[in-house]
């Protein structure tokens, strides 16, 4: 099982890694926007089950790779190491994103279909979460056991850190719209300073042992 270090290690980089904005994100408030809290909160809940299935899938190939070479395992340290610093420069770069959303909920991204089938599309399809489970959670697994188990683990966390996040986004969108909607360049700056983080950890990853 990871360590007590992996483990706060993962912790942090996976609620960085899940405020950069994605389509999880935006569809969460744009949904919160359109169709209300309670729509939200059960596409929380179909993303979830997408992220479990996302899980599963790298789980059964990734974990006999990762346990038979060392070299495989360095390449996908330094993937997952660099793929957090484009997240990062992403970030930045598109630090809009979210304001665009809370500012024309029309252009938020549109589905069709109930709630949580719509949501479970969103997030069984994210390709940030799918490079993320393949490039980055091996970095967080102990040579003390099965590494598949412990990708599995680690996925299964992530998912209900991302729940619990998304649903926050979901409730507190409606209280915050007035709030954002006075000033939505915080918007910009929050995700830029999210961005700036995840270079940091990045870089701290690649250059780690």
């Amino acid at each position: 099982m990871p360590t007590s270090s992996q483990w706060l290690a993962f912790l942090v980089a996976s609620i960085l890694f899940i405020q950069v904005p994605g389509p999880s994100l935006l569809f969460t408030i744009g949904r919160a926007l359109t169709v209300g809290r309670r729509e939200a909160l059960l596409s929380v809940v179909g993303n979830a089950l997408g992220l479990v299935a996302q899980v599963g899938f790298v789980a059964l190939g990734l974990g006999a790779v990762v346990a038979a070479s060392a070299t495989a395992y360095t390449v996908l340290k330094l993937v997952g190491a660099a793929y957090v610093v484009w997240l990062g420069v992403s970030a930045i770069r598109h630090r809009a994103d979210a304001r665009v959303a809370l500012e024309s909920p029309e252009r938020a991204p549109a589905r069709r279909g109930h709630a949580v089938r719509t949501g479970f599309v969103v997030g069984v399809t994210n390709p940030k979460t799918i490079v993320f489970f393949v490039a980055f959670l091996p970095q967080f697994t102990s040579d003390s056991g099965p590494a598949a188990a412990q990708v599995a683990l680690l996925g299964i966390v992530f998912g209900i850190l991302a729940v619990c996040s998304d649903s926050l986004w979901a409730l507190g969108a409606g209280k915050a719209r007035d709030w954002f909607a006075r000033k939505p360049h915080r918007l910009d700056k929050l995700s830029a300073s999210g961005g700036g983080m995840m270079i940091a950890l990045g870089v701290t990853l690649g250059a780690s042992e």
